[in-house]
């Protein structure tokens, strides 16, 4: 195997395993969030699990984090928590990158 099979090798192993750490990292966040969202819906136990989980699905339904957003904005309003929209992505990005620590420090 000559060097630049060996580099494209390289290259293509650390870009899967970027992916795959950045899948991870969402993930983490999004069931941190949707912890954070039962905790104001005053869900409990496996009540707030299962909303968790319904959080982290929610972001399968198109790029972006847009999905997440939507999905927990609408819980929120439609339960007449008193919320700002920039509290929330606020939240977010402080859960993003706590997700982040935690992830990369496993």
């Amino acid at each position: 195997m000559s060097t630049f099979d060996n580099r494209e090798k390289s290259y293509e192993a650390k870009y899967a395993h970027d992916q795959e750490t950045n899948f991870k990292i969402h993930a983490r966040r999004n069931r941190l969030l949707g912890a954070w969202v039962a905790e104001l819906l005053g869900l409990e136990g496996a009540e707030a699990e299962a909303y968790a989980k319904q959080v982290i699905v929610a972001d399968f339904e198109a790029p972006g984090d847009e999905d997440v957003f939507q999905k927990i904005w609408t819980d929120l309003q439609e339960n007449n928590i008193d919320i700002s929209e920039h509290r929330v992505r606020k939240r977010m990005a402080d859960l993003l990158e706590e997700a982040r620590q935690q992830v990369t420090s496993e």
